[in-house]
């Protein structure tokens, strides 16, 4: 999540190729040179100010490196070698051996002078295997390739230089995967299956999330004869920042405290003869209670606590959720009444796919991004805190945190005395001098209600902010679109429990025509105003409204999703971003979770079972632990 001060996106400035690789000269077929030295680390070059970024920068991999790559492993060798074959060379053209993802410049302009090098070696220096690096070199990075037995190495020095080898398109397949759970639901009305996946860019991944199924008695469900028994589904997407602590405590908790208050809610509705279900005034506010009663506790118990213990060991632990943060999205679905309700505190993103009788697709936001720079929040903000002019600046609160509302965050609520104190005894950080009138930061969520139609196909993403950094919402509906369309056509052919109930739920809506576009319906939605455009598209150069893009290459949704989101067909890109560690993979890539909820009408066997063909779990891949694992394990 693009969160705090630091704001890489704006600290670039977009690569030159054309000029960065006019001071690459490969003099001899023994001798590599490169303008900016990088064993002895002299002062950057014209070379290096051209490969800074911005938040236009076309690539996520500046291929103005070669011969540094080459000089490099060259100095990791040793300079004592002297004899050609120790001197590693860097094979191909720029446009061939070394991927450049600039779409701004033309191919000749990558190609011309590495050509031209590459010629003057001579064919019979070239290595016959070769295997892609990415050098990571104070921040820029490289593309090259080196020979097959040239060892990757790095330096532990203070100049953060690391060698990587490039993941192989397997490797980065698995690496997509590692994290993929898929299930088949077979309890109450409407839900037929969900997928979930997880990469992370931060080193642990500050975002988490929740799958749960809690069984409803009919002591407090609505009383209709004749029904399925009723379940509360729940779902939740929680991106942390400045941490991971409050992200994991909302995946411990929060759906607990959410069904406690609705639990209280739907046995006040019974005492009520003219009621079926509550009133949806009061379901909002129960969802909204739960939220703001445990962040109450995250933030406010939590000192209460620390001061009484007196030890600066409990502090550590108990203070640890309250001075991180995290967004919040949870779904709420009633399997009896069919309402969908999403509650959002912060910037992830819920968004509802419907399927038209003309068999494509509309993308309809089920939330509204809540930062600093949303017009409704500014305004908001600026009405609580008159005569602040700096409640928000620069789409920040108080221009420092992104999201407007969240859980945890406590320098944002605290008041200056109640930091001070906590500083001065235990630890924390000197309030922002523009701190008049906390709180600025509210963890009470919007709440929004569909009504979901099981007949036609609903769908809903949900998804943290790592994954509308990089698609739209049309493209991700689209692409669920066509991924269901994919599956449809080849359900049943690898038999089994998973695949007969794929094929049964989901051929009652498609033909096994193969579109060759994206199967959505562009609409102008009036109340997307505050959702940010995929500013990475800017980032990488990657153009806008071309499906051609996008490939259909996972079982799992989820997966699908995100592996289109880092590159789709460009299989070298998804491999570089991949590869990038942290923490330079912020720069280029967020933690990304992303779930999938299918509607439909299914297989009435009152389980929830494992998806194996869609899950990393059922091939021996160690995966997260889903709170849902064959069968119902919460009841009111």
């Amino acid at each position: 999540m693009r969160r705090a001060i630091i704001q890489n996106l704006r600290t670039f400035r977009r690569p030159n190729p054309r000029k960065a690789l006019k001071q690459l000269r490969i003099t001899s077929p023994y001798n590599a040179s490169f303008q900016r030295s990088i064993a002895n680390r002299t002062p950057p070059s014209q070379l290096q100010q051209s490969m800074r970024f911005t938040r236009r920068v076309s690539t996520p991999i500046a291929l103005v490196g070669v011969g540094a790559a080459a000089y490099y492993v060259y100095q990791q060798q040793g300079s004592s070698a002297s004899t050609p074959e120790a001197i590693p060379t860097v094979t191909g053209t720029a446009a061939g051996s070394s991927r450049g993802y600039s779409t701004s410049a033309s191919p000749k302009a990558h190609a011309t002078p590495s050509a031209q090098s590459v010629d003057a070696l001579g064919s019979s220096d070239l290595p016959e295997a070769v295997r892609k690096a990415l050098i990571v070199d104070q921040g820029q990075l490289y593309t090259a390739q080196i020979p097959a037995d040239q060892p990757i190495s790095k330096e532990t020095d203070s100049s953060g230089r690391k060698v990587l080898e490039m993941l192989t398109p397997e490797q980065a397949n698995a690496k997509l995967r590692r994290n993929e759970e898929s299930y088949l639901v077979g309890r109450g009305e409407g839900v037929v299956r969900y997928d979930v996946v997880q990469i992370p860019s931060n080193d642990p991944i500050e975002d988490d999330h929740v799958e749960k199924i809690v069984e409803v008695p009919d002591t407090i469900a609505a009383a209709d004869t004749g029904k399925a028994r009723s379940d509360w589904m729940f779902w939740g997407v929680f991106d942390g920042h400045a941490g991971w602590t409050t992200s994991a405590k909302l995946r411990q908790t929060l759906v607990s405290y959410v069904a406690r208050e609705l639990n209280k809610t739907y046995k006040s509705a019974l005492l009520d003869p003219t009621l079926t279900f509550p009133t949806p005034a009061s379901v909002d506010a129960a969802i909204k209670k739960g939220f703001m009663t445990l962040d109450n506790e995250i933030t406010h118990d939590s000192v209460q606590k620390v001061l009484k213990l007196q030890s600066k060991v409990a502090a550590a632990e108990i203070l640890a959720p309250a001075l991180s943060g995290s967004c919040a999205l949870l779904s709420f679905y009633d399997s009896r009444s069919k309402e969908l309700r999403v509650a959002c505190t912060g910037d992830s993103r819920a968004v509802l796919g419907r399927r038209t009788g003309n068999g494509k697709w509309i993308a309809t936001a089920l939330s509204l991004d809540q930062t600093g720079g949303t017009e409704s929040e500014d305004k908001r903000l600026r009405a609580e805190h008159p005569n602040e002019p700096y409640v928000t600046a620069n789409g920040r609160i108080l221009g420092g945190l992104e999201p407007s509302r969240a859980f945890g965050d406590a320098v944002y609520k605290w008041t200056k005395e109640t930091q001070d104190k906590l500083k001065s005894s235990y630890f924390g950080r000197t309030p922002s001098k523009y701190l008049k009138t906390p709180p600025y930061v509210t963890a009470e969520p919007v709440v929004t209600t569909t009504k979901v139609d099981p007949t036609k196909g609903d769908f809903v993403v949900m998804a943290s902010d790592g994954l509308w950094e990089m698609l739209t919402n049309e493209e991700v509906v689209g692409l669920v679109g066509q991924w269901l369309e994919k599956q449809a056509s080849t359900s049943g052919v690898s038999g089994g429990r998973s695949s007969s109930s794929a094929g049964g739920w989901l051929q009652s809506w498609f033909s096994t025509q193969k579109a060759s576009s994206l199967p959505i319906e562009h609409h102008d939605q009036k109340d997307t105003s505050g959702q940010r455009a995929p500013i990475r598209q800017q980032q990488w150069g990657v153009p806008t409204g071309q499906d051609q893009r996008f490939v259909v290459e996972d079982k799992n949704a989820a997966t699908h999703l995100v592996r289109n989101a880092l590159g789709g067909k460009d299989s070298d890109m998804l491999s570089a971003l991949l590869t990038l560690p942290a923490p330079y993979s912020r720069r280029y890539r967020d933690d990304l979770t992303v779930q999938v909820i299918f509607f439909g009408e299914g297989e009435a066997n009152g389980k929830v079972e494992l998806n194996s063909e869609a899950s990393a779990t059922a091939n021996g891949t160690k995966g997260p632990t889903s709170a849902v694992t064959g069968e119902v394990k919460s009841k009111l």
